[in-house]
């Protein structure tokens, strides 16, 4: 158990000292702007690249696996989308902001942070790609939904844009697809360079934990609607129970790939369901009430979780499937 709250108290604590910042210190939200562009746009693009490019190339294709993950994902996102149409009385685009709290993990502030500490450098290719695949999931499910339950219809060709546009462009994306070029080609940049990456690297996880809890803490929390216990269940606690199922049924990938799955899927809503949410101007206060919510419960879910890895309770391949 020392060893479970050595990895969950360090990773939680930033992220209770930031909400603890973000209700006592009465800073305007705008404040935070500089800090998620450095965290999103430098930082974390920063620990991409370097883990990334180092990592052995026949690793990065590992399309069985990039199936089976964003399959799990998948099937949350069907699942709290059915929650959402049967609470929303079938309104296509409350339904779809909840089909994104129900699968999109906070696979970006949280993610890299957690794997890496738990399960080591090793998972860092898992995480990426993940990543990479759940965001091209979300990023392209959440505009088709929104056009259809708009009630006018855009040209396909504007829809296709903005998902693909919305993919390429997004910082983590072009960190790892500038990693594989760099793993492909052998480079290795200047040691001055190299030691500014390492600098970044390094302060990605802090300052987004960081960042995460002031977030939180300045998002409204409206109560608890009827659908959120089920959405937060799809999240929290199907959807890692999936992961593991599907990746475990896919093959063996050994204990770190498959541990990374399990790990990324038991992450709470990410922050970008707000984003989503005030983009299209639905279901806003909820949402925010979802991350609110989610976040806090995932202090005890994520903390068992890492209490059943630490002490090995149960084989990394569900046992179905092999030990």
């Amino acid at each position: 158990m020392a060893q479970v709250l050595s990895l969950a108290l360090p990773f939680f604590g930033l992220i209770l000292l930031g909400y603890i910042s973000g209700k006592f210190i009465k800073h305007p939200e705008s404040g935070l702007l500089w800090m998620n562009f450095f965290i999103v746009y430098i930082a974390l693009p920063c620990l991409f690249f370097k883990l990334i490019s180092a990592a052995p190339f026949e690793q990065l294709s590992n399309w069985p696996f990039v199936i089976a993950t964003t399959a799990s994902t998948a099937l949350m996102f069907g699942s709290a989308f059915t929650v959402g149409m049967f609470t929303m009385k079938g309104d296509n685009r409350a339904a779809a902001i909840q089909a994104v709290i129900g699968a999109y993990a906070n696979i970006g502030y949280m993610g890299p942070g957690l794997t890496l500490a738990v399960l080591g450098p090793d998972a860092i290719i898992p995480t990426a790609l993940i990543f990479v695949f759940d965001t091209i999931l979300h990023f392209s499910a959440v505009p088709i939904l929104m056009e259809v339950g708009s009630g006018h219809s855009s040209s396909v060709g504007k829809t296709v844009f903005y998902i693909v546009k919305r993919v390429i462009t997004h910082p983590f994306n072009l960190a790892t697809a500038a990693a594989i070029f760099a793993a492909v080609l052998g480079y290795q940049p200047p040691d001055a360079i190299d030691t500014m990456l390492v600098l970044l690297k390094n302060a990605a996880a802090p300052c987004a934990l960081f960042t995460l809890g002031v977030t939180v803490a300045l998002r409204k929390f409206e109560g608890i609607s009827p659908e959120l216990p089920w959405l937060l269940a799809i999240k929290l606690v199907l959807h890692p129970m999936a992961a593991w199922i599907i990746v475990s049924a896919v093959g063996d990938f050994g204990r770190v790939w498959t541990l990374t799955a399990v790990l990324m899927a038991a992450l709470p809503p990410a922050l970008n369901v707000f984003v989503l949410a005030n983009q299209y101007k639905v279901y806003i206060e909820r949402a925010s009430s979802a991350i609110l919510a989610g976040t806090a419960l995932s202090v005890f879910t994520v903390t068992a979780l890492l209490y059943v890895i630490a002490q090995d309770l149960v084989p990394y391949r569900f046992p179905l499937f092999g030990s």
